[in-house]
């Protein structure tokens, strides 16, 4: 390490504390990129999108989603803007010393107010740190950190950022190792597990090398419908009974006459296990292993994933249909549902502290990534080019932190209801959101101000690396009356 890269804001004390010049939006705030951005993050609040509903409601007519504040002034794919900003001057130095690849770590958005279409935002950036030299786990890298106010066309106070990020030289990735498969190693018959399995390695999670199921004439149109997603229940066609687990005659009216439905993909945790040993290959631990009654009445036995089994899975908790891919057939699992969007908006006073934001979750795919890149307006190519994030360090692409305070304001907006207005968003990155993983969100009310009329909500936004996101937002709620 030379002494150059050992300095911090020592080497940088000229930019530190300094302004940039305004930045001034290339369009006025507009519908058009409002929807865009709802359809990116699935945000459904008609605040944002139903003209009539926006008249009616609080703000009088269509707002932008308050977390598209420090998107409208981008300088967009094609648009060069100049480099007079401090943020720029220190970036181009670590630069040239090889800290050439760039991660959003913590952003912290205060909102005044609402932004209404064709309003024109400005900014004006303050550096307000550089840090000294630090190891992550990207590789070594310095902490720069902004601070943005941000302006109307009229000069008006509209909002405020920090934003940090993380400046790092990448460091080689070790290829992940990987015991060769042997699907000819006998199992032990008392415990299943197979004799490749040494003693205190960690197994394979490879869904390829999951035991295979046995195909007879009772059970071939349940795995038929798995490989098209459809989790189907043997039907009696003699008295009409659902049958799960599936089997030659009904145990109820001795029909052999069989068909099947196909199940609507919810139901409820009737009981689950967490089984720790032996630790076979096929399977990622820790492993929850679920009893799920459907909707349709019949229980199936199936893994839950994305919940952690100490903190999130609660017999009677809401569950939702998903599938594992990549074995021989696909596999039925449950996760935490998909969002559901409150009509109404909570009351104040109907809350307390300690009252959970329900679990949900939402499944990372490669389309999430890109389009809440483009609608966030960040071109950043580790967020679409999966080449040059190998060459950073990366698995894949991977969330931006717009997308991911994107997809949290949607989850407690869908919570609160179309009315609850956020005053404040804080958020702190930490593993990466890759496609093929799944976001599990989980909240809690850590403080209700009767006298303010606002409430802070802690969330988590988890994955299998751990936490991706955690929060604090604070909103305010009607106390009475409309919601």
């Amino acid at each position: 390490m030379t002494s150059t890269e050992a300095r911090g804001e020592d080497e940088f004390g000229e930019y530190v504390g300094t302004s940039g010049s305004p930045v001034r939006a290339r369009h006025a705030v507009n519908e058009a990129m409002i929807a865009h951005w709802c359809d990116a993050m699935g945000d459904g609040n008609p605040s944002y999108t139903d003209p009539d509903f926006a008249a009616a409601s609080v703000h009088g007519g269509i707002v932008a989603p308050p977390a598209m504040l420090d998107v409208w002034d981008r300088a967009g794919l094609s648009f060069v803007r100049g480099s007079g900003s401090p943020r720029t001057g220190v970036m181009e130095r670590l630069f040239s010393q090889g800290f050439d690849s760039i991660v959003a770590v913590n952003t912290e958005l205060e909102f005044p107010r609402y932004l209404r279409c064709g309003e024109l935002i400005s900014n004006v950036e303050v550096l307000d740190a550089v840090s000294p030299r630090k190891r992550t786990a990207r590789g070594p890298g310095h902490f720069l950190t902004t601070r943005h106010r941000f302006t109307n066309q009229h000069g008006e106070h509209v909002g405020d950022l920090m934003f940090r990020i993380l400046l790092f030289r990448p460091e080689p990735r070790e290829p992940e190792a990987r015991e060769p498969a042997t699907p000819a190693a006998p199992a032990d018959s008392s415990t299943g597990a197979t004799a490749a399995q040494g003693a205190g390695s960690a197994p394979d999670p490879d869904p390829a090398l999951r035991p295979q199921p046995a195909l007879n004439d009772d059970n071939r149109f349940f795995w038929e419908g798995a490989q098209r997603h459809e989790l189907r229940i043997q039907r009696c066609l003699g008295c009409g009974r659902l049958l799960m687990p599936p089997g030659p005659r009904c145990p109820h009216c001795g029909s052999f006459e069989m068909g099947w439905a196909v199940a609507s993909g919810g139901g409820r945790l009737y009981s689950f296990a967490v089984p720790e040993h032996p630790r076979v290959a096929g399977f990622s631990y820790p492993l929850t292993v679920g009893l799920v009654e459907l909707d349709e009445g019949v229980r199936v036995v199936a893994n839950l994933v994305g919940l952690d089994p100490h903190t999130d899975v609660s017999i009677g908790m809401h569950l939702e249909l998903c599938w594992l891919d990549g074995g021989m057939l696909p596999l039925p699992q449950f996760r935490a549902p998909k969002p559901t969007r409150a009509l109404t908006t909570l009351q104040l006073q109907d809350l307390s502290v300690g009252d959970a934001v329900p679990l949900c979750s939402l499944p990372i795919t490669t389309t999430l990534v890109v389009a809440g890149a483009i609608a966030t307006r960040d071109y950043t190519p580790v967020h679409h080019d999966r080449a040059v994030a190998e060459r950073e360090g990366s698995k894949d692409v991977f969330l931006n932190i717009n997308t991911s305070v994107g997809l949290l304001q949607r989850v407690v907006s869908d919570w609160a209801g179309p009315e609850a207005i956020f005053r404040s968003i804080r958020v702190r990155l930490g593993a990466p959101g890759f496609p093929g993983d799944l976001l599990t969100f989980s909240g809690r009310v850590t403080a209700v101000d009767a006298e303010h009329g606002t409430t802070t909500v802690g969330m988590r936004a988890g994955d299998s690396l751990g936490d991706h996101a955690v929060a604090t937002v604070e909103l305010s709620l009607p106390t009475g009356g409309r919601s």
